[in-house]
């Protein structure tokens, strides 16, 4: 008898769907647990009323194009951009969630001063990626310095903050927003599904309307709430303070502090929190339930996203099960880079180097459910795949005759750790890669050998999964596998 034969009967549980009162109740705190907690973060687009510094969106009512990259692009890329289009590049939507695997949600801000110095279109200034697992109700964010030197898809290496307005003068698919996820993927290593923006007056008001929050401030500062040298005000050190909407921005947007953006990251994660407990009040979020048909008609047309309504509503469903304790947060700092000076534009500029292995540990921090993992080994794909032994279950997504079987004498004879085999519990046309632990050597052999992209992978870590790493054969692979 074959030894993969009695897993054949492997059996895997079905994920609870929400009740539809779950959803009724919960979906209308969509500007509130999504809109609300992280609206912080972005610091973004349309701010017209006051002379506020900045360029707002191609979208936006006086917005501006024309910009040029100030570093060397690879042979073929795009030197001088052309004007940002009147029309945007129609936005590239991402597959459903399907409510069940981890979610990775980009925010970004923009620089203000393109705006003020027409430039063209906007570099970000403020990245931060969010993360949350239904699994395990955690949650986290990594902030990401503007000025990492990264490798920016099709334009060579190049400050972060240049992904943006590359993809909005180019008009790629997806615009700016599509090419920042592309980068921070691509740094990070992990997937990001979705990009959110939220406009100044937008966060402003909201803040306004919760009654104002209370911030914790860890040093005197003197802040600028619309611009240089109008409406200056402190706040003193140390303790909570009350900030309304205006102030709170202010002090998500300051950097002038020792450590630049570095200190300014800490602050916009410290208002977040803020955000958080404010919205999640007892005393606050009957109001909100109540009043939730004009909170939704007020602040929807001040959020920018690409993600589908549906998918808001179950990140609201998992809102009210994400403790604060359960939020894990970084920022890349000067510990984890080198800096250094190179010319861009015909000018000197300051960057920063990314230490891989130490950005690593932060990473798998936030976006593992078990910790970091060890430092980045060296060798080729197959080499770090046997050394991490990882435990594989293959199951058959396809109506080949035993598919699993001969992909799991496949994979053994390679060298992967297969324990399981058995049938999938529907059919796939592309192959998915489920990750329910910290084994990402494994991941990249599968990425590097048969061509796996982002989309085929979903990270839903499960420290009580019998496996590391679940493979759901689809019929893509089926023509390959001998």
């Amino acid at each position: 008898m074959d030894r993969f034969e009695f897993l054949k009967k492997i059996k895997f549980p079905k994920m609870k769907r929400p009740s539809v009162g779950q959803i009724i109740f919960f979906g209308v705190t969509l500007a509130l647990a999504v809109g609300g907690f992280i609206v912080a973060r972005s610091m973004t687009d349309c701010w017209l009323i006051t002379n506020l510094p900045g360029m707002p969106l191609s979208t936006c009512p006086g917005g501006v194009g024309d910009a040029n990259p100030s570093f060397t692009p690879e042979p073929g890329a795009i030197a001088n951009l052309p004007p940002t289009p009147e029309v945007l590049a129609p936005v590239v939507l991402p597959p459903s969630w399907d409510g069940a695997s981890r979610i990775n949600i980009l925010f970004f801000g923009l620089d203000y001063r393109d705006w003020q110095a027409n430039e063209g279109p906007p570099r970000t200034d403020t990245m931060i990626l969010f993360t949350i697992d239904p699994i395990s109700k955690k949650a986290g964010m990594l902030s990401i310095p503007r000025d990492m030197w990264v490798n920016i898809p099709g334009s060579g290496y190049g400050r972060i903050n240049m992904a943006y307005p590359i993809g909005e003068g180019a008009k790629l698919p997806g615009g700016g927003a599509g090419l920042a996820m592309k980068t921070v993927e691509q740094f990070l290593g992990v997937p990001v599904h979705y990009f959110a923006q939220v406009d100044f007056n937008t966060f402003a008001e909201f803040i306004d309307y919760l009654g104002g929050v209370d911030v914790w401030v860890e040093e005197t500062l003197v802040l600028d709430p619309v611009g240089p040298g109008t409406d200056h005000f402190k706040v003193k050190c140390c303790g909570y303070r009350h900030m309304n909407g205006w102030r709170t921005l202010a002090y998500a947007r300051t950097r002038h502090t020792k450590d630049g953006d570095i200190d300014r990251a800490r602050r916009q994660q410290l208002v977040i929190y803020a955000i958080e407990k404010k919205v999640f009040d007892p005393k606050m979020f009957p109001k909100l339930i109540e009043n939730s048909p004009a909170i939704y008609a007020q602040f929807q047309s001040g959020i920018h996203t690409n993600m589908a309504f549906q998918d808001a509503v179950k990140l609201a469903v998992l809102g009210k099960d994400v403790a604060a304790n359960g939020i894990q947060t970084g920022v890349i700092d000067t510990t984890m880079i080198t800096l250094d000076n190179v010319t861009l534009g015909g000018q000197n500029a300051s960057i920063m180097k990314p230490l891989a292995d130490k950005i690593r540990v932060l990473r798998d921090q936030i976006f593992t459910s078990s910790g970091p993992l060890s430092p980045l080994a060296q060798g080729d794909a197959p080499t770090l795949m046997r050394m991490e032994e990882a435990r594989v279950r293959i199951v058959d997504g396809t109506f080949t005759p035993g598919l699993d079987q001969r992909a799991g004498t496949l994979f053994q004879s390679q060298g992967m750790n297969v324990t399981e085999v058995g049938p999938a519990s529907e059919l796939y046309t592309t192959t998915t890669i489920v990750v329910y632990g910290p084994k990402l050597y494994t991941l990249k052999y599968m990425q590097a050998t048969f061509g796996i992209t982002a989309n085929q992978i979903r990270f839903n870590p499960d420290p009580a999964s019998t496996v590391d790493i679940e493979i759901r054969l689809g019929s893509d692979l089926a023509g390959i596998i001998p």
